[in-house]
């Protein structure tokens, strides 16, 4: 992560801007509105996306009711957290890419995306283990 030009640097800095994004407008220049637009784009696509893996956690809570319960509960707290980091790490991300268009730095990279990807695999094997459990009965 880059340090901030005067508005201090790290993860604080960019909380803080969680709250007033216009104090990113202060920084460098106005990026082409369509990379912004794109920015806010992607940010919605990743709280749909938390929004799905908290819909999902407590679906698995919810409706499967004769599964063992540490099974169940493990598996819903694995979606619901998944989802949780997905909505705060979306507008972290958004904070990030905003402040990189505007002074014209590389956008940031970021291994959440592969994390997040790991956490949803295990949770499917571990589902269709379940599944294929289930029909063997």
């Amino acid at each position: 992560m880059s340090g901030g030009g005067g508005r201090g640097s790290g993860a604080l800095s960019s909380l803080r801007l969680w709250f007033a994004p216009q104090r990113i407008a202060e920084e460098g220049d106005t990026p082409d509105y369509r990379f912004s637009l794109a920015n806010e784009r992607t940010f919605l696509a990743w709280l749909r996306t938390a929004l799905a893996l908290i819909g999902g956690g407590f679906a698995v809570d919810q409706f499967l009711p004769d599964l063992r319960w540490g099974w169940r509960v493990g598996l819903a707290l694995a979606l619901l957290g998944a989802g949780v980091l997905c909505a705060l790490r979306s507008v972290n991300h958004w904070v990030r890419c905003e402040r990189a268009m505007r002074r014209g730095e590389d956008l940031p990279v970021s291994r959440f995306p592969a994390l997040l990807s790991l956490v949803v695999a295990i949770v499917a094997v571990a589902m269709v283990v379940i599944v294929l459990a289930g029909w063997a009965e």
